[in-house]
């Protein structure tokens, strides 16, 4: 997803790290991080790295659709929505197919390793039309072109590949002429694991106490809107997720991650009714909240490490504190150019809060409500 606010971003997380080094101030030595603790993994090294699986996969299918009748198979399967191509490869009794579907299947453990997820994940690459208008050409026998949804959304140009292996240069701000096939991530799959891998690693680390039983009022999205420019042909839909922190009833800092997978586009209203925040496993009545999106390079365990290590540092002072800083201070300086992890953020979310609440950077709104959850 394009998020045009790069220049925003860069002027928020340089406050955010001047705002957190003063929180922080003095507080080290009466909340260290444990010293058993493992160093944060360095999110960026994953940075390209599925870019580069993803590209040479696209090359390997172009390569592969050389042989007809695989060919025609990709064609009948690959639609805007997208399929595996994983389990379409295996479907398919082509020595063509089975060579790409072994390469596939590797490709789908190293990219599940570098976003740190379970290597066992499954099929995460998929194949689909780049876009709906390409459809009639495909079927009267025009040979696509295949490319990848790269995550550089401000990109002049994308690469793709013939059945020769050729490169083909083609403009990012127009819809081609030819056919062409994007190879992605099945992105609501891997932030499914990568949502699991926060509260896992979140718990862990002591930032997600014990649920609270009974009944408990809850903060409810009733609407949410992200802003933006029109996504270019070549991007997919978004995968989004939020961090809500705050400090827990143990008076540690408390995060919870929230799959947010119905909000995929920009300039879209969604009417979800989910729940944001659960408050009775909080101290006080306030909460932050970070929406973040994973664009293809996330990794979920880095992100946890990273957030984790400068979370553990910050102590309850007896008075809340807003925590948004903390965490943009520990995304990695790469999330905040061209692969735009961060998307937008709420400072103290009231149990109370209702109506309409915009972002702290303008991108976006939601309108909350307050919320009774009955214990049967």
């Amino acid at each position: 997803m394009a998020l045009s606010l790069s220049r925003l971003r860069r002027s928020t997380v340089a406050v955010a790290a001047l705002a957190l080094a003063a929180l922080t101030a003095g507080q080290a030595a009466a909340a260290p991080a444990p010293a058993s603790a493992p160093a944060p993994a360095r999110a960026s090294q994953s940075t390209g790295r599925v870019a580069a699986i993803e590209d040479q996969v696209a090359r390997a299918l172009a390569r592969s659709l050389a042989d007809a009748t695989w060919r025609s198979r990709v064609r009948a399967a690959a639609d805007a929505a997208g399929t595996e191509l994983a389990p379409l490869a295996a479907a398919t009794d082509t020595p063509a197919a089975h060579s790409l579907g072994e390469a596939v299947t590797d490709a789908d453990r190293r990219i599940a390793g570098a976003k740190g997820l379970d290597a066992g994940l499954g099929p995460l690459l998929r194949v689909q039309l780049a876009d709906a208008s390409m459809r009639a050409a495909l079927d009267a026998g025009a040979t696509p072109l295949v490319a990848t949804a790269v995550a550089d959304d401000h990109a002049r140009t994308v690469r793709a590949y013939d059945t020769d292996g050729s490169v083909h240069t083609l403009d990012a701000t127009a819809v081609p002429d030819r056919p062409v096939y994007l190879v992605d991530i099945d992105a609501s799959k891997a932030m499914a694991a990568g949502v699991d891998v926060l509260r896992r690693e979140f718990t862990a680390r002591g930032l997600a106490g014990a649920q609270a039983a009974g009944g408990w009022w809850a903060t409810k999205i009733d609407s949410i809107e992200v802003s933006d420019d029109q996504e270019p042909w070549f991007k997919g839909a978004a995968e989004m997720f939020s961090l809500v922190t705050g400090f827990g009833q143990d008076g540690k800092v408390r995060v919870d991650s929230v799959a947010m997978p119905y909000l995929r586009y920009d300039g879209t209203v969604y009417n979800p009714n989910q729940i944001l925040v659960n408050w009775s496993n909080y101290k006080y009545n306030l909460a932050d909240v970070v929406l973040m999106e994973d664009d293809g390079d996330t990794n979920y365990l880095a992100l946890a490490q990273a957030v984790a290590a400068v979370l553990l540092t910050i102590a309850d002072q007896g008075a809340y504190i807003p925590l948004v800083n903390a965490v943009l201070a520990a995304l990695p300086s790469s999330w905040w150019t061209d692969d735009p992890d961060y998307v937008e953020s709420w400072y103290t979310l009231a149990r109370t809060s209702s109506g309409r609440l915009n972002g702290a950077t303008g991108n976006g709104w939601m309108t909350v409500a307050p919320y009774w959850v009955e214990q049967f």
